[in-house]
């Protein structure tokens, strides 16, 4: 293995890890909603559209405080930042038990929200100061596999909570549900403070050789953006940029449908195969567990051959189409678990590979606000898929036009991702 190769496998093995693992812990507070709607729906007297409010009001505080998140852990730092808002979240998380009606659940959802929004941005930014764009879709990737394996591993978890917990202690197994997945973020939070580097520079695990290795490589970087003409360094750069704007209309296709799918997953299961909550735990881990392998390679794939617009427009033409084949075909069985797992195959796979692209086109503060900015807008799509699908159901009873809903968002995603005018290749392996 040569000296820069073991350079990054050093650092892979020390940063991805923990941030896999509190990224896991982040989607399962995020999403967990869609469990405790089996009996939390009732308790509180909440119709579908009610609870896919609820569960999209998440994003609204996402939107409002995402930018000034991502600008704040530039200054002050990974460490301490994201430290300190993973031990709110979960301390906000666990206070969903406090829910007594509609209002109470909008307004700590959308706290939930506030204290979350600077994570993923954050944590895609701080990949950025370790790692070049030839190495960066494998990395987000090793990172974004939490997300399906947070389904993976929270599903059969949370139905053994619902299936279970009913009564004890005096509180609802969705109380529980809560109480339970919330309190291990916090601590994690606690070891982020201890345990990340702020960057190459502070990193004492790294030998002084190997340090500036990293660093040297990060700086030739930025001459390539420079004479590329795509550096971008001020705040307002990203906001004039008509490929940023492109890069959030992608992102919000992708945020539909995947929002669509994790906060109605247990319910559509619920419909279709089985009642029993612990049933609908396990069957909802293999989409996800699908996922995470097939991002994986795809990511790798991609960084080998590096193209990227290609990858990111068949993986939301496929989920596209898997959508589009469940609604025009309601199914039920193994074909409707099939068509989950391609649905969740292809957004997981294009999202992999999408960040690479804005994160190869941005620099310094304008890389801070410009991927925040490209999440929050994206992930709007995350308040209101919930509320467009709960909309549906309410008035069809049934999933199809909302299947045709985020068919047609990764469609639409998958031939804007297509038109990206490519970069001209490099020797470094940038962007196509």
């Amino acid at each position: 293995m040569d000296f820069e190769a073991a350079v990054y496998n050093k650092v892979t093995r020390r940063i991805i890890p923990f941030l896999f693992a509190c990224y896991i812990l982040a989607y399962v507070d995020r999403v967990n909603i869609g469990f405790a709607k089996l009996q939390m729906q009732q308790d509180l007297g909440m119709s579908d559209t009610v609870y896919g409010i609820g569960a999209g009001i998440f994003f609204i505080g996402y939107f409002l405080f995402e930018i000034p998140a991502n600008i704040i852990l530039q200054r002050l730092g990974a460490r301490l930042w994201l430290g300190a808002l993973m031990v709110v979240w979960g301390a906000v998380s666990s206070c969903t038990i406090l829910a007594r009606g509609a209002a109470s659940f909008y307004a700590i959802r959308m706290l939930l929200g506030i204290v979350e929004s600077g994570f993923f941005p954050g944590v895609i930014l701080y990949l950025t100061f370790w790692y070049t764009r030839k190495h960066r879709a494998r990395m987000v990737a090793l990172f974004m596999c939490a997300n399906p394996l947070s389904g993976v591993i929270a599903g059969p978890i949370s139905g053994r909570i619902m299936a279970k917990m009913s009564g004890v202690g005096g509180l609802r197994a969705w109380q529980w549900l809560f109480l339970i997945e919330g309190i291990p973020s916090a601590i994690a939070g606690l070891v982020t403070m201890f345990y990340l580097v702020d960057g190459p520079a502070k990193a004492k695990w790294l030998s002084a050789e190997e340090r500036n290795h990293v660093e040297r490589r990060l700086r030739e970087e930025e001459e390539v953006k420079q004479s590329e003409g795509q550096s971008r360094h001020r705040i307002v750069d990203a906001f004039r940029s008509g490929k940023v704007w492109l890069f959030c209309a992608i992102y919000f296709g992708f945020q539909m449908a995947n929002y669509g799918l994790w906060f109605w997953l247990p319910q559509t299961l619920n419909d279709t195969i089985s009642t029993d909550p612990w049933i609908i735990g396990l069957i909802s881990a293999i989409p996800w567990a699908a996922s995470a392998i097939a991002m994986i390679l795809y990511a790798h794939h991609s960084d080998k051959t590096g193209e990227r617009r290609g990858h990111v427009a068949l993986g939301a033409g496929l989920a596209g189409l898997a959508f589009a084949a469940g609604a025009v075909a309601w199914h039920s069985g193994t074909f409707a678990v099939v068509l989950v797992s391609l649905s969740a195959m292809g957004i997981m796979c294009g999202q992999s590979v999408f960040w690479s692209m804005p994160t190869a086109a941005l620099s310094g503060a304008a890389a801070a606000a410009g991927i925040a900015w490209i999440n929050s807008v994206g992930n709007l799509a995350g308040y209101l898929s919930p509320f467009v699908v709960g909309h549906i159901r309410d008035r069809t009873g049934s999933m199809m036009l909302a299947q045709l809903v985020m068919a047609g968002s990764c469609i639409v995603a998958a031939a804007i991702a297509w038109a990206l005018k490519p970069s001209r290749p490099r020797q470094t392996g940038e962007t196509k």
